[in-house]
């Protein structure tokens, strides 16, 4: 299995591979409730559930040599977000799932959007042959036009039961 760079450049960003150490960076994204608006179950408000997820993260890169980054400002070096693609089933299928939380302080910025258009291009040229998916809920349009912007289609077929509701799926098959 390719393995992705341990940072991936763009004009603004860069996105590496987590660290323990971010763990702190990611509680204050993760325990913002406007950023988990649309997905409240994963609202995280502890250390010690972020330093578990961190290592979740990790263990994902370990097992398939890439997975969730952290999302570095370039000029700044602050920590903005998280985007990643990692391994999940939907309806019994093996798929890539394209993922992207930012903190509000960036929004509107195109953050969101250059992170996620990286990745999928690494992943498009990475692992060709596997299908990327961007799980977003109905009500998130601010995420849906992210999707759409980066090449992704609405695919009501990979549409999911999450767990806070449906899921709609936007996807890069043709």
């Amino acid at each position: 299995m390719p393995r992705q760079p341990v940072r991936l450049l763009t004009e603004r960003l860069s996105l590496q591979q987590p660290a323990e150490a971010d763990a702190v960076a990611i509680l204050g994204i993760l325990s913002n409730p406007s950023v988990v608006q649309h997905n409240p179950s994963d609202l995280v408000t502890e250390l010690e559930d972020v330093e578990t997820l961190v290592r979740h993260w990790l263990g994902h890169w370990e097992r398939h040599g890439f997975g969730n980054c952290c999302v570095f400002e370039e000029k700044t070096g602050r920590l903005v977000g998280n985007c990643g693609v990692r391994w999940m089933t939907i309806h019994g299928g093996r798929v890539l799932n394209l993922m992207y939380r930012f903190h509000p302080s960036t929004w509107g910025r195109g953050y969101a959007t250059e992170a996620a258009a990286a990745l999928l291009h690494w992943t498009q040229e990475s692992l060709p042959a596997e299908l990327v998916v961007a799980r977003v809920r109905p009500t998130n349009l601010a995420s849906q036009r992210v999707a759409t912007k980066i090449g992704l289609r609405r695919d009501p077929a990979f549409d999911d039961q999450g767990e806070d509701g449906v899921d709609w799926a936007f996807t890069d098959r043709a």
